[in-house]
């Protein structure tokens, strides 16, 4: 095979004083040895790791801060008025024209110095004056050029209530059963901390009653409506055996009527010894000092920010994070806690894993280790991957119509038809969310299982095969072990992709709110087909669908950090468990 000569360029040779003869070495451009490619890929990776860097770093900055007390501010405009409140935030902007010549003389001016100071723009502040039963805003902008002083008045207390948001006043009185016992805001404050201990724990002893005790009694009473039910759709109402359960359901009946009284009346009893207690706090109303009143068993939490030393706003800083953890959410969840959504979150994460990992790696197995190599495994394979790219809202349309409509229509027909027409399968829950976002990551795992299997050597296999194992025993004690670790990449990248979606679960079972735990004490204990809350999806309502926007923005980032602590927990256990895998399989390859 004849080929034209390749004609090398020797390097040029100079003969150095001495009689040595020195060899030049030739200039080569940057591109012979691919720089630009290397600053350029570099460059990419280091402007992605700093968008993702900076992204975290205002989540975690956001959300850290949110339950910081701040300080309490009573603002006196130009005109007079006055309002008491936290400020949320400062911005400028610039005026339309004709604004400033329409003011009042003395806010013109003010307006005008403060144009000429900040070249053309006005500044202003957000102010959260809460009282929204008496004022009917949750927030005001106040420009500062109508500030005519700011004071930071020391008895100024903020009071997060059970209902109407937050209160900020002044404390004036304590009553109790209508009569003041206090009229200064030190002896007001005095009876508060000695009274609202005693106001709390009824408060939760009430709570119990109604989750706890009036919820078992429901649930008896819902039981025997069902049987009596069952028996008139096996036998029909005018059979022996209806004419003998009926009695017994009109007993329980009774039964659970009397019990519902006596817990009725326990709580009657909590409500009039709470409503004893009342304190009274001067705030601002259109300009003028108006009264609030608020129950002191309706108060989850008081104090006075410009009072407080670091300590103890360190105190209301762990309170309030342990009430976000620990308990539920109140005010359209723009407060209170989470702890359903992260209980939802968890236990739909978990069954979502348990049923897509023995699948994926199952389907793998078979498509790798026993399919032969032909048009109808080639079909799979694009068909799995371009799985991976349909819209995920797409698999929540699939899963509400199939799990939700056939199967769990189904499911209700055979085994609760007592309880139709209202249906307890064929509706979202957590069962078919956990299902349709296992689907939804199925092809992850299938592609991360089949290249992790094709990572281990075929000597491993020729030399099991060569010692007399079969096929089955080659791969379970083989290959699947040492495959393993990329199996557990597949799992990681399914949890963290099917923990962040939302979309589906708008369909298939995520609700607004949702008390009532998948997991309680009522048999069978674990109940798939209830609603759940999920934290993806609660950060879409509280920066979507909230009404009260701003108080919900800071929530949005609290929610959001906390998401991704999760997502990153369970990422990290994956990942121990993963380099554990690897160490214990570690082998040399032959």
């Amino acid at each position: 095979m004849s080929s034209d000569p390749v004609r090398i360029a020797a390097a040029p040779v100079r003969t150095a004083p001495g009689g040595w003869r020195r060899r030049v070495k030739q200039r080569s451009t940057l591109h012979a040895h691919g720089e630009p490619m290397l600053w350029l890929t570099g460059g990419a990776l280091g402007l992605a790791l700093f968008m993702i860097a900076g992204l975290l770093v205002l989540v975690v900055w956001q959300g850290i801060f949110t339950f910081w007390p701040g300080a309490l501010v009573e603002v006196t405009a130009r005109s007079g008025e006055r309002c008491l409140g936290e400020v949320v935030r400062r911005e400028r902007y610039t005026p339309e024209p004709g604004a400033v010549d329409a003011l009042a003389p003395d806010e013109a001016a003010a307006a005008r110095r403060e144009l000429e100071a900040h070249r053309g723009q006005l500044g202003r502040r957000l102010i959260r004056i809460g009282n929204f039963d008496i004022t009917g805003e949750h927030f005001r902008w106040l420009e500062d050029f109508r500030v005519a002083a700011e004071t930071r008045p020391a008895w100024a207390v903020l009071v997060e209530r059970t209902s109407w948001g937050r209160c900020y006043g002044i404390p004036r009185a304590f009553r109790v059963d209508g009569e003041v016992v206090a009229e200064t805001p030190e002896a007001v404050w005095e009876k508060y901390r000695e009274l609202h201990g005693a106001a709390r724990a009824r408060r939760a002893r009430r709570k119990a009653l109604e989750s706890g005790d009036i919820g078992r009694i429901n649930h008896a009473l819902e039981q025997a409506r069902l049987g009596l039910r069952k028996v008139e759709l096996e036998s029909g109402r005018h059979s022996a055996a209806w004419a003998a359960a009926e009695p017994r359901f009109l007993q329980e009946q009774e039964a659970a009527a009397q019990a519902f009284a006596r817990v009725q009346e326990e709580i009657h009893t909590i409500e009039r010894e709470n409503a004893r207690y009342q304190i009274v706090c001067d705030t601002y109303h259109r300009g003028q000092i108006v009264p609030a009143t608020v129950m002191l068993g309706d108060i989850v939490r008081a104090f006075a920010p410009n009072r407080l030393s670091f300590v103890a706003k360190l105190g209301v800083y762990v309170s309030r994070w342990r009430e976000f953890l620990c308990d539920e959410p109140r005010e359209a969840n723009s407060e209170g806690g989470v702890w359903p959504a992260i209980f939802g979150t968890a236990v739909m994460t978990l069954i979502m894993c348990l049923v897509v990992v023995p699948f994926g790696v199952l389907a793998a197995l078979y498509l790798r280790e026993y399919a032969r190599a032909g048009f109808i495994v080639s079909a799979v394979r694009i068909a799995v991957n371009n799985l991976a790219g349909v819209p995920s809202i797409v698999f929540g349309v699939f899963g509400l119509g199939f799990f939700c409509y056939i199967i769990g229509a189904s499911i209700d027909q055979l085994l609760f038809a007592a309880r139709l027409p209202n249906p307890t399968y064929g509706n979202g829950g957590v069962l078919w969310a956990s299902l349709t976002l296992a689907l939804l990551t199925l092809p992850v795992v299938i592609v991360a299982t089949e290249e992790a299997l094709a990572a281990v050597p075929n000597s491993m296999r020729e030399g099991s095969y060569a010692c007399g194992a079969a096929k089955w025993q080659t791969v379970r004690r083989i290959v699947l072990p040492r495959a393993m670790p990329g199996i557990m990449t597949g799992m990681i990248l399914a949890m963290a992709r099917g923990a962040g979606e939302v979309a589906p679960l708008m369909l298939v079972g995520a609700a607004k709110v949702a008390p009532d735990l998948p997991l309680d004490g009522i048999f069978p204990y674990l109940h798939p087909e209830r609603k759940f809350m999920h934290l993806g999806f609660h950060i879409y309502d509280l920066g979507f669908q909230s009404q009260n926007s701003e108080a919900a923005r800071p929530m949005v980032f609290t929610t959001t950090l906390l998401l991704i602590a999760i997502v990153a927990a369970l990422n990290l256990f994956a990942i121990w468990l993963r380099a554990r895998l690897r160490r214990k399989f570690v082998t040399g390859q032959f």
